[in-house]
């Protein structure tokens, strides 16, 4: 039985031409950037280069990017850092309601630390309204942070003018642009972003590196102390293999983004389609017109999560109830609840299903076949 996976929005398997630009790394750049000799100026080269595309890619300043080991990382910072070094002119922060756990825990944190955070609702489209951050901000508004494409339920937020809106204010505006990167054109000088999130695994590179993008002048505070590194607000030696492997995942998701749109979005339709076909019933959570290609979330009437996953696992079908960080967790979907209200059935029977390069046109659609099965006998 052959194993479909369907999580990509967890993460993603690396292209093989990220893993071809790694190996060299691992075995003939070893030196520190830091140092002065030639090994250090060697991996310095390939750490500027890969800085250089990397900040190409959001027409950003190479310097205003900085490495982290993750999107949670980086999340971290952009909340913690920016709300400390600008406490001075206000203590008040602005997120959703269903942000992903590395925001809003961070916010709680927060919280704990003596600011205050507004937690802006989400309808049933699954978006924000602007009226509603138009009127939470205040004079001691701070941050605001939104993220731009819902991980669970692929919904693209009105970030663009969110961040015009905010651009008014004092305050800083960021965006977790994780599930957005690679497949949406990001142009943080255009759309008036001042910090934003991208992370490696999610668009085919190596785990466990990531970026933030911090607008030139923005005050933040490190959150952690050592060396020197990354403009004095990120201590460590820099991880050279991720981050040249980073590089060459970001090459190819620029060169193919409207290729993997189109391919995504015809997985997507094609899974929906044979669904309706079997004549199952269900529901596509969120406006299905302002989703990525990439994501879709199904809400299957009469059925749980549980055990929806358990079957399809047995059947050889990888998806998700939601965040992969709450995986293992039994809770109803924090996303949906934001969405349709505590108890409604759908946060407790509601599957991702996220499309990517482990896909082909026939994986996709013995996978739907397999689905419906499953769920015609779990309602029968």
């Amino acid at each position: 039985m052959e194993q479909i996976y369907l999580d990509h929005a967890a993460t993603s398997p690396i292209h093989e031409e990220v893993i071809a630009a790694m190996n060299p790394i691992y075995t003939d750049v070893f030196g520190n950037p830091s140092s002065v000799h030639s090994f250090g100026r060697k991996a310095r080269q390939q750490l500027d280069e890969a800085r250089r595309v990397l900040a190409g890619s959001i027409h950003a300043n190479e310097k205003e990017l900085i490495f982290t080991s993750g999107g949670t990382e980086a999340d971290n910072m952009a909340l913690i850092g920016t709300a400390l070094a600008n406490q001075h002119k206000g203590k008040h922060i602005i997120t959703v309601s269903q942000e992903h756990h590395a925001t809003l825990h961070t916010a709680e944190k927060l919280e704990k630390m003596g600011f205050e955070v507004t937690y802006l609702p989400i309808y049933k489209d699954g978006k924000i309204a602007i009226e509603d951050l138009r009127t939470s901000l205040r004079e001691d508004t701070i941050l605001v942070s939104i993220m731009f494409v819902n991980n669970e339920t692929g919904i693209i937020q009105p970030i663009e003018e969110a961040a015009k809106l905010v651009s008014q204010h004092q305050a800083y505006f960021h965006t977790d642009a994780v599930q957005a990167y690679g497949l949406l054109d990001l142009n943080v000088k255009e759309m008036g972003i001042d910090l934003l999130t991208v992370s490696s695994h999610k668009i085919n590179g190596p785990k466990g590196i990531a970026f933030l993008y911090v607008k030139e002048g923005i005050a933040m505070q490190a959150l952690q102390f050592g060396g020197e590194q990354e403009r004095k607000r990120r201590p460590g030696t820099e991880n050279v293999p991720a981050i040249v492997g980073f590089k060459r995942a970001v090459e190819i998701a620029m060169e193919k983004r409207q290729e993997r749109n189109k391919l995504y979005q015809s997985f997507k339709d094609h899974f929906v389609q044979i669904l309706k076909n079997n004549e199952i019933d269900f529901a596509i959570n969120g406006d299905p017109e302002s989703a990525i290609a990439s994501i879709v979330n199904i809400s299957f009437p009469g059925t749980n999560v549980e055990a929806l996953l358990t079957n399809f696992d047995l059947s050889g079908i990888a998806a998700s109830s939601g965040s992969a960080c709450t995986a293992g967790s039994v809770e109803p979907s924090h996303v949906l609840s934001a969405m349709f209200g505590e108890g409604h059935p759908c946060t407790t029977n509601s599957i991702r299903f996220s499309f990517g390069l482990a896909n082909s046109k026939e994986n996709v659609e013995e996978a739907a076949e397999r689905v419906s099965k499953i769920v015609k006998r779990l309602v029968s």
